[in-house]
This record gives C-alpha cells, sequence and structure tokens, in this order.
C-alpha cells in the first residue's frame, strides 16, 4: 500500500489498537506495576539527599525527577520485540504479510494504542507532583514544552525501533529475547531510570552521550524538571533524532532482508 493508503488507515489500526489495550487492560496494569521503580530510588536517593545536595540534585529535586521518570516511562514504552518473536515462532506473521499494511505500521499502531489508558495511570502522578513540588515539576517555558514533547516521541521512537530491531533478529536466530534481556539492562544502568545521568563521573557522562539509552527517557525527564538551557536541550535533541535517523535504516533493513528467510509452516 502507498504511504498515502497507509495514513488514511492509521486511524483505524489505532482505534483497533485502543480497543486491545482496553480488552486487555488487566495487563496493562501489571506491566505499569512491573514499571515503579523510580518509586523505590526516590525512596533510596532522597534519603541520601536528605543532609547534603548530590551533586545539583536535593531531595526535592529527586522527588521531581522520580516522579517525572515514571510518567515518562509509561509514555515510551513499547513491545513489539516479543510480539515479533512471538509471531515468528507461531508463523502467524504470515498473516499479517497478507495485509496490503506493512506489519511494522501495524505493530506501531498497537503499541501506541495503549497511550490513552496509560495517560489515565500517569496524570494523576503528575498532578501530584505539580501539587507536591511545585510549577518545576513542569517545563517553565513555551520552548521547554515543546522540547519535552519532541524529546519524548523521540523516546518512544528509540524504544520502538529498537524493539523492532531485536525483534527482528527472531528471523535469523530461533529467539532474541534475550537480546533484549541484554537491552534492558543496559537501558537501566544508562538511561537515567534508576538515577540521574548527570550524576555519573565526567568521563563516563561523557561516553552516555553518545550511546541511545539516555534518549530513551532520561532526556525527557531532565527536560520535564527545567534541567538544561535552550542550547543544551537542543544539542542532546539533535543526538536523540540522530539516533532515530540511524535506529530507522537498521529496523527497517533488518526487516527487509529478515522476511526473505522467513517460512510458516501449519494448517
Amino acid at each position: 500500500m502507498s504511504l498515502r493508503g497507509t495514513l488514511r488507515a492509521l486511524p483505524t489500526m489505532l482505534r483497533v489498537g485502543v480497543s486491545e489495550a482496553v480488552a486487555y487492560r488487566a495487563e496493562m496494569f501489571i506491566w505499569v506495576l512491573s514499571t515503579t521503580m523510580p518509586f523505590i530510588s526516590m525512596a533510596l536517593w532522597t534519603a541520601v539527599a536528605r543532609y547534603a545536595p548530590v551533586g545539583r540534585y536535593t531531595s526535592a529535586d529527586f522527588v521531581r525527577y522520580f516522579l517525572a521518570a515514571f510518567v515518562v516511562r509509561q509514555l515510551t514504552g513499547a513491545w513489539a520485540a516479543w510480539m515479533i518473536n512471538y509471531e515468528v515462532r507461531q508463523g502467524t506473521l504470515a498473516m499479517r504479510l497478507l495485509r496490503p499494511i506493512s506489519p511494522l505500521w501495524a505493530y506501531a499502531a498497537e503499541n501506541l494504542g495503549a497511550m490513552p489508558l496509560r495517560l489515565v495511570v500517569v496524570t494523576p502522578v503528575a498532578i501530584a507532583a505539580v501539587y507536591l513540588q511545585g510549577w518545576s515539576s513542569v517545563p517553565q517555558t513555551a520552548w521547554g514544552w515543546a522540547f519535552f514533547l519532541v524529546a519524548l516521541f523521540g523516546g518512544w521512537l528509540i524504544t520502538f525501533l529498537v524493539n523492532v530491531a531485536l525483534g527482528t533478529l527472531s528471523l535469523y536466530m530461533e529467539s532474541s529475547t534475550k537480546l533484549m534481556d541484554v537491552w534492558f539492562a543496559l537501558f537501566y544502568v544508562f538511561s537515567g531510570y534508576l538515577y540521574p545521568v548527570e550524576l555519573f563521573p565526567p568521563a563516563l557522562k561523557g561516553l552516555v552521550d553518545w550511546l541511545p539509552f539516555r534518549y530513551q527517557i532520561g532526556l525527557a525527564v531532565e527536560l520535564m524538571t527545567n534541567k538544561h538551557d535552550f542550547g543544551t536541550a537542543l544539542k542532546l535533541l539533535g543526538g536523540q533524532w540522530l539516533w532515530v535517523g540511524l535506529l530507522l535504516l537498521v529496523s527497517v533493513g533488518l526487516w527487509k532482508r529478515g522476511l526473505k528467510r522467513f517460512a510458516a509452516f501449519g494448517g
């Protein structure tokens, strides 16, 4: 199908994604419960900073940071890798390939379809952050809001494209879920999910700026909590979208080559 036809079909696919999210809302709720690590980190780091700041972060800063981390984590999640692995093993990917729209668009729509329910979860947390910590918990300028929304979408794209790339590797091997486990281990360490990236030693922080993990969640959290000036934020956004472009090329390339290896059997 042409790009124009795909874009016309996208609203329908998104509605289907929302319907599936509502139908499997208990499963989504369990997923939300499994991503509450920022609350544990918040308790630990606020205790550490109770008597003296850690770098630029006071106890109040850590509260704002980890409440924002929870919000951003919910809005940038994707699980396409597990869907691709399952459908390749079961042979059901063949049914998607018979449709006129690329399965990658369908995976994206199904992942985005969960966003309304996730907003129901994160909105009270965002309101609580503003109520408890003041308006410094959200961007203070128009460009801050714009950059935050761009970083949030870029973070989701990186997460989704990594899922596609690693999930597609199941077309080359028996299963690629273990590779996702490795990716998640690195994500927890280098993304700013468990602690702000700013707390890394200078040499290691320079390395983190070149890796994609910070751009999945840390950058959006930093922008939400007003940690960057305009110039620094723009530079980091440029790095994030360079990763989006690179991962788009890698994931689509792996997908097209991998489909040549796909063979479904059954009846």
